[in-house]
């Protein structure tokens, strides 16, 4: 475990042997996202893509891709393997060259994704001590080559995805209260036992957590997003009976109240209880949620209890933030951005990541 003492000196510690490649992002044409995709020969790959939504590079994958975190200056981005993954990619989106292998220390695996810290200098990955089920977030130095110095626990089982929010150090967790094991596969081996929730975690501290109600338990809180403000966008996944409908979206400050979002109840329902990504738009005004199961992303106003406006898309997952507003991928190819839309001969992943 990494005390709050030992975080703060590994942060202000420097790296003779820091790994820092000369590409920026303008050296790989400026792109505005990275997603992973398989091609029709079944090969995986890292992609970046443009504002409108054009190819800017392609980066091989050894398999099938998840999240990736994009460095915020160097042409550089980690790729996670899904869940229960036990290695991330180190990529030089310049080059395409692998520069490191992270591999979860023993007893860990990955749960497909990560945050930069200190402008880049610190990676965190969230990770499952399978044998305890504790959910951890790995701390990797990297001007150190991505060296691991050390884990930071985050209160709750299956932290699922971590971001930090804007302007600060503070990181939100998604825990999504799934206990698993590598194997098992993606087996989910606490059904009856779930205690999703939403964690702050402030230099290796805890400082805040959101706890759904009971009824609510068997909602996993697995995605995220964040305004300038601090407000955070939960994406939720639900493991109960299907006839039972609920809200898919939390909005939450810390200190305050969660906000459920919900669209009326025959459109709730097609969703099948399933968001698969969440984002908040560039100007923060509007949130969306993607719903793959239901072909459709349900975009809600951020600040006002009104209906979402639904956007109807086959397997639509991915969304992130474009310009003032959103963008979208789907399974079938299809990149929809603010100033129009391309379909490419891919089955895009679960997410888009902003740069």
């Amino acid at each position: 475990m990494l005390s709050r003492r030992r975080l703060l000196a590994s942060l202000a510690a420097g790296g003779a042997g820091a790994l820092i490649p000369a590409a920026s992002w303008a050296d790989v044409g400026n792109p505005s996202f990275l997603a992973a995709a398989r091609d029709p020969s079944g090969a995986f790959a890292l992609y970046g893509l443009t504002a409108k939504g054009v190819i800017a590079f392609r980066v091989d994958l050894p398999d099938r891709g998840h999240a990736a975190a994009a460095h915020p200056t160097r042409a550089e981005a980690v790729a996670f393997a899904r869940r229960p993954g036990t290695f991330a990619l180190v990529l030089d989106c310049a080059s395409g060259r692998v520069v490191r292998r992270l591999e979860s220390p023993e007893g860990r695996h990955f749960y497909g994704h990560g945050a930069y810290l200190q402008n880049g200098d610190i990676l965190v990955t969230t990770e499952n001590a399978y044998e305890t089920g504790d959910g951890m977030l790995g701390v990797w130095d990297t001007r150190r080559n991505y060296t691991r110095i050390g884990e930071i626990p985050t209160g709750a089982i299956g932290p699922h995805e971590v971001i930090r929010l804007p302007g600060t150090e503070v990181l939100a967790v998604a825990n999504g209260g799934i206990l698993t094991h590598p194997d098992s596969e993606r087996e989910k081996l606490n059904p009856e036992d779930m205690h999703p929730n939403l964690t702050y975690i402030r230099d290796g501290e805890i400082i805040d957590t959101v706890t759904l109600a009971p009824e609510l338990a068997k909602g996993s809180i697995r995605h995220l997003s964040a305004r300038d403000d601090g407000m955070v966008a939960a994406a939720i996944q639900w493991e109960g009976d299907l006839e039972t409908v609920i809200p898919l979206l939390i909005l939450h400050k810390m200190g305050q109240e969660p906000r459920l979002l919900s669209a009326d109840h025959a459109e709730q329902r097609a969703l099948n209880g399933y968001a698969g990504s969440v984002s908040f738009s560039g100007d923060g005004s509007t949130v969306a949620i993607t719903g793959p199961r239901g072909n459709a992303a349900h975009i809600f106003q951020a600040d006002t209890d009104e209906p979402p406006q639904i956007m109807r898309r086959g397997d639509i997952c991915g969304v992130a933030k474009a310009g003032n507003g959103l963008a979208f991928t789907d399974g079938l190819g299809g990149v929809i951005c603010p100033n129009g839309a391309m379909v490419h001969d891919l089955a895009w992943d679960n997410h888009l990541v902003s740069l």
